[in-house]
């Protein structure tokens, strides 16, 4: 199972079989690695590491077929929804007129933008770094943090299957294609990316980019969120510091034409809902656990 579920994201592309039966495949890596091994620090930093292989393959495979994708995508209602909240401009574009500052060779890059770009570089390790720091101070509170963690990553993979919309920076490029009066939304995440790593920029960017259609809701928000909350209940001092990450990666979000205001906003709720329903699901994801653990006891058996 494990060695099915690693294979699997890699050969998706080229095996005629429904993208759900590979990414079921890919799912079911961790729960083998659980029957396989015994429990250790060790295995739940893998089974973890598993898991986000299989999402990661989840958030990629809608646009396997860009095309396709870009015939479904939504682009105009969340420009709709940030009009409303933004009282008629669009929150991003407000902030980038009001803050950004041209010289005469373009963009000058001042050092809260640069910030901000890196506070969006470095989101990934938040999570993970966040499941990890529990893991060591208080493991007795790791299994309830990376399940409520992953259930983020999971459903909002979900929804970027049956809804693909567009960022902020997306809708600018549809708007110019069509000549439908364009939004004057800049990526600066990716401009400051070509100003500081230069001729690297393209390579690095093809490695960490998959679905350009992935805005609703913002899982970059919503991980953040969750992770803040989880270290609030660890301590004050972590929780402040989670909290701080997150206001400052959200304004850099809609700062630099990542996502919409109203992004954010689905990324809370989904965050929250995640956290309200999960004792409700809580009796279930026991129930599963106990078999995969009858299952591991007899695979030890026999071994």
């Amino acid at each position: 199972m494990v060695l099915a579920g690693v294979a699997a994201p890699l050969v998706r592309k080229r095996v005629p079989a429904p993208p759900l039966v590979l990414q079921s495949i890919a799912y079911g890596a961790p729960i083998g690695l659980c029957i396989a091994l015994p429990r250790s620090r060790k295995r739940d930093v893998a089974t973890c590491s598993l898991q986000m292989w299989a999402y990661l393959a989840a958030y990629k495979a809608p646009h396997d077929d860009a095309d396709v994708q870009a015939e479904r995508v939504h682009v105009r209602y969340p420009i709709v929804a940030d009009r409303i909240l933004g009282l008629g401009e669009l929150p991003t574009l407000r902030l980038q007129r009001g803050l950004t500052r041209q010289g005469e060779a373009g963009g000058e890059w001042r050092a809260f933008e640069r910030v901000l770009v890196w506070a969006h570089w470095s989101w990934f390790l938040i999570p993970h770094g966040t499941l990890l720091y529990i893991l060591v101070r208080h493991p007795e509170r790791f299994s309830r943090a990376a399940v409520m963690t992953y259930a983020v990553f999971n459903i909002g993979a979900s929804v970027y299957w049956v809804l693909p919309t567009a960022p902020p920076w997306y809708a600018a490029d549809v708007d110019e294609e069509t000549g439908e009066g364009a939004v004057e939304v800049r990526r600066m995440m990716v401009e400051y990316g070509e100003y500081f790593w230069k001729d690297g920029w393209g390579s690095l960017y093809s490695v960490f980019g998959g679905n350009p259609l992935a805005a609703m809701p913002s899982l970059h928000f919503a991980t953040t969120v969750m992770a803040a909350l989880l270290l609030a209940e660890v301590g004050t001092v972590p929780g402040a510091l989670g909290f701080t990450y997150a206001a400052t990666l959200g304004f850099a979000l809609v700062y630099l034409g990542e996502h919409y205001l109203v992004d954010l906003i689905a990324g809370t709720a989904l965050t929250v809902a995640v956290r309200r329903l999960g004792p409700r699901a809580g009796p279930a994801l026991a129930s599963v656990g106990r078999v995969v653990a009858v299952l591991e006891g007899r695979a030890r058996e026999t071994a």
